[in-house]
């Protein structure tokens, strides 16, 4: 096998015709013969390149509205031969069988004709066939044949011909590694689709692709590697959004934006809403009238945590959120979209990280979710239920007011948001207190109570922030303690799953205490 094979002959069948007249232009200025198919064909001659038919090499015309035109044995032949065999070289001279040595080929634009919304058949008619037998068919055979199939790659390949006459062994070992990715991706975007349309949610087999936008400088720590890859799923977040200004985005970033962003699309965009993340966990959400009075209450939760924090927003950043944006550290700005006059105050802040993500995610969305384990992976649905007040039983003998309620029902959406164990106390559409990843439920009422207290002295508060809030609790009480320990903490309704055994003993607890309390029979674990 030589280092170097030459190419004499290529075949050209791309549905994206960018860049393949001028590769097409370099190729034939080295000699190389040029077979190609329908449109490119056409387009190749119009730019004056002389063109041979694959039709004219298979003796065989193109049919059924070119479902059939490249699976004929001259085609597949001229690929998978092996040319230092003797008995395949022989069988290519018996049946007129000419050697391919590259291959350029993309294919129909399946995912972007799901996309468009297009009906059944159209899309149906937009998987191709001959296309992945093609490449498939080359890489296989990578020893001799190169194999294009990103318009990324052709200046390489044509540069490489142009010097040495032929692909070198390290290029189509690395074309056909991108291939076979490829033709993966493809063929994963039908099954998932062919599952869409039957309804199934969970198949026998399921398969994921993503395509590199970048290598991290580190994962979670600077020892671990990590890259970043965006998936054909267009979620609006995080992996979509643009980055106007600021260093690069880290793994920690990415990880921490995108939870801060999903949480404050539970509030939609009718009412300004702040959420201050670190962490992955928030440590302050508000809704208010304006954005830098929901920023301010957010930030006063806790102002020690929420230093070098992800400010998330579901509105347009307006020019005073951005000047109080700027007072503190933050690490990443993520919103909707920008005010130009924010945009220059944030730019005060160099290395911030400022992303605008043109839209809000949608919390009602029930697509999967993917956590890897050892030797597998777990996928489960999107926690998309969002609790009214419809929903809510009250079990305690004070009914809560109205503002308990709103406020509870607060509460419980950021709850979803916090890694279980959460208790979050809320007041007049704010979080007063947070605890967050105790594995005691009381644990983390207390932890929440005391950071309310904290907080109730870095703002200058006669009294913790708890008194008079509810508490929201992402399951349900085991015991009393944690009830109690919010009711020390000054609390006046409290919002909870329900559904323990011992639930009797914390209502009647609840009722000692003068609580007004609520079930909502949905539990929000978050690990």
């Amino acid at each position: 096998m030589q280092e170097i094979t030459p190419v004499r002959r290529a075949l050209l069948s791309v549905s994206d015709k960018n860049g393949i007249e001028q590769v097409a232009n370099r190729l034939a200025a080295n000699s190389v013969e040029l077979i190609s198919t329908g449109g490119t064909s056409k387009a190749l001659r119009a730019a004056g390149l002389e063109v041979r038919d694959v039709s004219d090499v298979t003796k065989f015309p193109e049919m059924m509205d070119g479902r059939i035109k490249t699976l004929h044995p001259r085609v597949h032949g001229g690929l998978l031969a092996l040319r230092d065999n003797s008995e395949h070289r022989q069988s290519m001279e018996d049946h007129d069988i000419g050697s391919i040595d590259l291959l350029i080929v993309n294919l129909y634009p399946f995912e972007q004709t799901v996309e468009s919304g297009a009906g059944y058949k159209d899309c149906v008619e937009n998987i191709d066939i001959g296309g992945p037998a093609m490449i498939r068919a080359a890489a296989k055979n990578h020893l001799y044949v190169g194999v294009v199939t990103d318009p990324a790659d052709y200046d390489q390949v044509a540069a490489e011909v142009e010097e040495l006459g032929g692909l070198t062994i390290e290029m189509k070992k690395r074309l056909a590694a991108k291939a076979y990715a490829m033709t993966a991706a493809y063929d994963s975007a039908i099954a998932n689709w062919f599952c869409e349309q039957q309804g199934t949610v969970f198949p026998d087999q399921v398969t994921f692709s993503g395509r590199l936008q970048e290598e991290l400088r580190y994962g979670e720590n600077p020892h671990q590697k990590a890259a970043f890859y965006a998936s054909s799923n267009k979620r609006c977040g995080a992996a979509t959004a643009r980055q106007v200004q600021g260093k690069a985005l880290s793994y920690n970033n990415l990880n921490d934006t995108d939870a801060a962003y999903e949480l404050i699309a539970e509030f939609g965009a009718a009412k300004p809403a702040v959420a201050i993340i670190k962490h992955a966990n928030p440590c302050g959400v508000s809704i208010a009238e304006d954005l830098p009075t929901a920023y301010d209450n957010a930030f006063r939760c806790d102002p020690v945590s929420a230093f070098g924090g992800i400010v998330a927003v579901n509105q347009r950043i307006t020019a005073p959120l951005a000047t109080k944006i700027v007072d503190v550290f933050t690490e990443v700005v993520i919103a909707p979209d920008a005010e130009g006059e924010a945009l220059d105050i944030l730019s005060s802040k160099r290395n911030l990280r400022v992303l605008l993500a043109d839209g809000l995610p949608s919390a009602d969305d029930s697509d999967n979710i993917v956590k890897p384990i050892a030797g597998g992976f777990l996928l489960q649905s999107r926690d998309h239920k969002r609790i009214t007040g419809d929903d809510l039983t009250t079990v305690s003998k004070r009914k809560p007011t109205d503002q308990e309620i709103n406020d509870m029902l607060f509460a419980f959406r950021v709850a979803k948001h916090v890694k279980s164990n959460a208790i979050v106390y809320a007041k007049d559409g704010a979080c007063v207190g947070i605890g967050a990843g105790q594995m005691s439920r009381l644990d983390s009422s207390r932890i929440a109570a005391r950071k309310a207290v904290d907080a109730a002295k870095a703002c200058g508060a006669d009294q913790p922030l708890t008194q008079g809030s509810v508490v929201a609790s992402d399951a349900f009480f085991p015991f009393a303690d944690g009830l109690l320990a919010a009711a020390e903490a000054g609390v006046t309704a409290v919002i909870q799953p329900g559904g323990s055994m011992r639930d009797k003993e914390v209502i009647a607890a609840a009722d000692e205490a003068g609580l007004a309390m609520v079930f909502t029979g949905i539990r929000h674990f978050r690990h």
